[in-house]
């Protein structure tokens, strides 16, 4: 049966949210130790009245309205009104160093920019003489001076000066959402009206979501992923979102906000995983011995489930199992949690598997910034751990085979109604993206089996050759080692050299901890049984890999890969030319 979309816009989306679950809790903040919560129908009022402000100030359709902030109410107020004028919405970071946001907003040309707070603004005005159209700055938090207005201002003009939603195509421009810059400047991907909505509208026939359903919001609105599948999405259904505080307060606010589904990227999953088996591990005892043994059950009864088989003692011991250990683990994350999905990147199965045994069903999609951004995915009824699922309704996926040269894995080109409009301003890189007959090449190098599940095998401009003619594509390694308590980062390198190195960089708290057990009170980077500990983590957490794609020798750093230090992007993607700029001769010194 063809594709037949809900949504034809961000518009009609908000219209029927609005009009559906006025009365439904829609974003929840935590204010003064307290969760105060919002409904549908002061969400319109909000947005109703900003959206009069922005067309008294001159907001008319097809300018850009631009927004520096963390997830808040107002920064889907800002884009649901920026929508209504027929306007583009472009977020970026709060993280983002000045130049990166000097850099998107001249070249989206935005005419009102929304600072989160006067910090911003002020930094904003340094360099505003450079946006020569810039008409108006709004401060959310504080008040405005003699350069820039207040968000309440804003919304009283727009209350005495209301204005009507104006009509809306499919195919006009909703937003701009820049890429993360791992290999140069951000790009400014256009995407439709017609590219999200008919996203979300996709979402709507495979995805087990409802207005009962509770977000823990933290993936940032900014990265298409968050924006697309949990605000858009989660909004079109009449569910809730509580917003969290901070990174660090993920788990206390899981436990008071007790949501029923969580979207976000591997990142988060791996600090949930290494977070319980470092608990289990200092508990020890009885408790540790359980939980290895209820998850030694689930792995169990999946192994019989591949086979169709079941056991009838495996599954009573499953019931007794997540009463005593699985319950009390999802206690600590609200208690309602369900289901999570993940995307961004591609997950590692074994985490996949031990939060999918947690009773936690983990759904993995995939997609990027070019294709609004869900390609795959997997959902109820068509799910497979390690792949990233099949393509979502109106979407299809093909494999160049003559990209790589190889028989099985080649470059993943995605075709249907997700694909972008194309880069701003960027013909040439257009041309680089897009084939002949209307598909994106997404750069991801992967297969598809006989059943239709798509797997993610590598990044193809990370993919090196060895000296020895042999390729590698690190990624997959860099996450596996990962794995380990002792390494919270990795990055590898071997490119036209006789074998991998790799740069370091410990968990300090295990390496701290083991190093007062083993009695090392000197430097712990420069300490031979560190290293020796170091090379038994990474050859057991590299077994199932080939001999000349291991690590050989490598250098313990002290300084994690941060979006601060720019070697990462705000998504949480290395950014490998600037880890090499920073520690290329280190590794270079590996071959002396």
């Amino acid at each position: 049966m063809a594709f037949q979309p809900r949504f034809q816009t961000l518009v009609d989306i908000y219209r029927h949210a609005t009009k559906e679950y006025g009365q439904n809790p829609l974003f929840g903040v935590k204010k003064g130790g307290t969760w105060n919560w919002s409904t549908y129908a002061e969400f319109a009022k909000s947005v109703d009245a900003l959206r009069g402000g922005l067309a008294d100030v001159g907001v008319v359709k097809g300018d850009r309205v631009a927004i520096i902030a963390n997830n808040r109410p107002e920064w889907a107020i800002g884009a649901y009104a920026s929508y209504g004028l027929g306007a583009q919405f472009v977020p970026m970071y709060e993280s983002q160093l000045d130049k990166d946001w000097k850099f998107i907003l001249e070249n989206c040309g935005a005419k009102v920019v929304f600072a989160a707070n006067e910090g911003i603004r002020d930094r904003i005005q340094s360099f505003r003489g450079d946006l020569p159209k810039l008409e108006q700055l709004v401060v959310i938090d504080g008040k405005g001076d003699d350069n820039s207005i207040g968000w309440e201002d804003l919304l009283a003009r727009g209350e005495e000066k209301p204005a009507e939603i104006v009509d809306v195509s499919p195919d006009d421009v909703a937003g701009f959402i820049y890429t993360s810059g791992t290999t140069g400047m951000p790009k400014g991907v256009l995407l439709t009206h017609k590219n999200l909505a008919y996203n979300v509208s996709a979402i709507h026939d495979v995805f087990p979501m409802s207005a009962d359903d509770r977000s823990l919001s933290f993936l940032p609105w900014a990265h298409s992923f968050g924006q697309t599948v949990e605000l858009h999405g989660l909004f079109s259904m009449g569910a809730s979102l509580g917003i969290a505080e901070a990174v660090d307060k993920i788990i206390v606010n899981l436990a008071e906000v007790q949501p029923t589904l969580l979207v976000s990227v591997p990142r988060i999953f791996n600090k949930i995983y290494d977070g319980l088996q470092k608990r289990m591990a200092d508990e020890g005892g009885v408790k540790k011995a359980l939980f290895d043994a209820a998850i030694a059950n689930e792995d169990h009864r999946r192994a019989l489930a591949a086979e169709s088989k079941s056991s009838g003692w495996a599954d009573f011991k499953h019931g007794i199992f997540d009463k005593l250990v699985f319950s009390k683990v999802r206690d600590r994350f609200g208690g309602r949690l369900k289901y999570a999905f993940s995307g961004g990147a591609a997950i590692n199965k074994d985490i996949a598997i031990f939060i999918d045994n947690l009773g936690i069903t983990v759904y993995e999609g995939y997609g990027l910034t070019e294709t609004s951004p869900i390609a795959t995915a997997n959902w109820p009824g068509s799910r497979r751990i390690g792949s990233i699922g099949k393509p979502i309704p109106g979407v299809e996926v093909k494999i160049d085979k003559e990209v790589t040269k190889d028989p099985v894995n080649g470059e993943i080109v995605v075709y249907g109604h997700n694909i972008m409009k194309g880069y701003n301003e960027l013909p040439e890189e257009d041309a680089k993206v897009f084939t002949d007959d209307g598909g994106f090449r997404t750069g991801d190098m992967g297969r598809i089996d006989d059943d239709g599940f798509v797997y993610i095998t590598g990044r193809i401009k990370e993919q090196y050759k060895l000296e020895n003619g042999k390729y590698v594509v690190p990624g997959p390694l860099e996450e596996q080692l990962k794995l380990s308590p002792f390494i919270a980062s990795v990055m590898i390198n071997g490119m036209n050299k006789p074998f991998n190195v790799a740069i370091i960089v410990p968990d300090m708290v295990s390496l701290e901890k083991w190093g007062k057990d083993n009695g090392i009170t000197g430097d712990l980077l420069t300490d031979p049984k560190v290293a020796e500990l170091m090379t038994k983590e990474l050859d057991e957490h590299s077994s199932g890999f080939k001999q000349f794609e291991k690590v050989r020798k490598f250098k313990l750093i002290a300084e994690d890969f941060t979006t601060e230090n720019d070697m990462l992007t705000p998504t949480m993607k290395l950014k490998r030319r600037i880890v090499m700029k920073a520690y290329g001769d280190d590794l270079d010194a590996l071959y002396g």
